[in-house]
């Protein structure tokens, strides 16, 4: 396939996108050395660059694409939105779109999640979530709560807004704006690969739990909620939960009056193996949080899922003030809307969720030979969400020091055999769309294993060719 743009406009664009354009969670300096792929059209799972390069996408365009690129049926959907009307507000009005959206959330969420307030990105959708809390219970008590702290796991993520990093500080990300941030009370992530010392991985991981237990039964009374991510932190590097955590803190807040956040950006909308990752536990939130996969990566938009025991506090007459006094100019956008109802048909009618358990055991059969090389510490897996934790020394666990950027040297190489991913630092992350075929997911198992053969070879023959001291 012929380029569709000419050398001169190729060399114009890159020009102008390294001297104009500012990249989310991007080292420019470095970004500016690379040619980087400038994407200008996809096709099912796949994407072609400027150059007419074609590329499979390994993380869903960030996390987000459902059934791939150029979907017939969601096309179809913004079309016929498109000649509606594109975007009205919701502030004191409605649209068919996002009233048919809330109604089919409302079906497809735990039971007793019975209301929709939209956004448009997953901080949005926490922020509201953590506002929410706060304000219910100040109405609860009258206006005399001291219920405005927050529980949160330890190396959470939960966006980059001020609230939400507030209760998900990333020390590399977050460092700067801590004098920015209201206090939070974290309790301990339970993940054993790596553990404090005095205790090995089955006495951390008992001390997780009766940690979450000591802190809500000491300090529930000044709590407004506890968030977490349910099943896997992802942005922590796809850090796996074990079994049964999700339920203990569930049974916990409920004993405690505390409310539950569960934020499912990330995880939400099928990656884990449900539509929902708390259908796994049983568990349903007091409120939770939505967005990447809404509309099947076409769109923007965001969902905060609230149980009617919290709408209900917010009910009354306006002299009242009891309005939840919040939202955005693009909420409930009717494109998105009805982008994200066409998928939520196609995630039933092509069988999506049974195909993630295909692709799931196909990612666990072709990286177990990954598990026995020397610079693989782990692979932590959920479905299909995938992270392969690179380490100097795999007995001790050393992690590469960050200025050799192995993950992201992982992500070179694959580009350059015809991928595209997105590394968490040493952790390669794999996050194939839910819809992937069989054989293309093979086809990018094996690209990362070669991806990080090669780069950690590189990495030994460089090592043992520096001058000795």
């Amino acid at each position: 396939m012929n380029p569709p743009f000419s050398a001169e406009m190729i060399d114009r664009l890159r020009h102008w996108d390294h001297a104009e354009l500012w990249h989310p969670f991007t080292p420019m300096t470095a970004y500016a050395r690379e040619q980087a792929p400038i994407i200008v059209s996809g096709e099912g799972f796949y994407l072609r660059d400027i150059a007419g390069r074609r590329y499979l996408d390994g993380i869903s365009s960030l996390w987000c694409n459902v059934h791939g690129h150029c979907v017939p049926e969601l096309d179809a959907a913004l079309r016929d939105q498109l000649a509606r009307i594109a975007h009205t507000t919701l502030l004191g009005a409605s649209t068919p779109a996002a009233i048919q959206l809330a109604h089919e959330l409302v079906r497809r969420t735990p039971a007793g999640l019975n209301h929709v307030f939209f956004s448009d990105a997953g901080s949005t959708a926490v922020e509201a979530a953590l506002k929410m809390a706060v304000q219910y219970h100040y109405l609860k008590s009258a206006g005399a709560s001291r219920r405005t702290r927050f529980a949160r796991l330890a190396d959470a993520y939960h966006g980059d807004t001020l609230g939400s990093v507030s209760v998900g500080r990333i020390a590399d990300f977050h460092r700067c704006f801590d004098n920015l941030l209201f206090p939070t009370i974290t309790v301990p992530c339970p993940v054993a690969y790596r553990v404090p010392a005095g205790f090995d991985e089955a006495s951390w991981l008992d001390h997780c739990y009766r940690q979450v237990e000591q802190v809500l039964a000491e300090q529930g009374e000044s709590l407004a909620a506890l968030i977490l991510e349910p099943l896997v932190q992802g942005a922590a590097g796809v850090q796996v939960h074990p079994p049964g955590y999700l339920r203990h803190v569930r049974e916990l807040t409920k004993r405690h009056g505390i409310p539950l956040i569960a934020d499912e950006v990330a995880v939400g909308f099928g990656k884990t193996g449900t539509l929902f990752a708390c259908e796994q536990e049983q568990v349903c939130p007091d409120i939770l949080c939505l967005a990447k996969g809404i509309t099947g990566g076409y769109l923007p938009l965001a969902a905060t899922v609230v149980s009617s025991e919290i709408y209900e506090a917010f009910l009354g007459e306006p002299h009242e003030g009891r309005t939840f006094y919040h939202g955005h100019t693009y909420t409930g956008n009717a494109l998105a809307c009805a982008v994200a109802l066409a998928s939520l048909e196609l995630i039933e009618k092509n069988a999506v969720l049974e195909n993630v358990h295909v692709l799931n055991a196909c990612l666990s059969q072709r990286l177990e030979p990954l598990r026995s090389h020397p610079h693989v510490g782990e692979i932590r897996q959920k479905g299909i969400m995938v992270g392969i934790e690179l380490v100097a020394d795999k007995l001790h666990k050393t992690p590469f020091a960050p200025e050799l950027r192995m993950g992201h040297r992982v992500t070179l190489a694959a580009r350059a055999r015809g991928a595209i991913i997105r590394p968490l630092g040493n952790v390669v992350v794999l996050m194939p769309a839910l819809a992937m075929p069989l054989s293309l997911l093979e086809e990018l198992c094996d690209i990362i294993i070669e991806s990080i053969d090669e780069v950690c070879a590189t990495q030994g023959r460089e090592i043992h060719q520096q001058p000795r001291r």
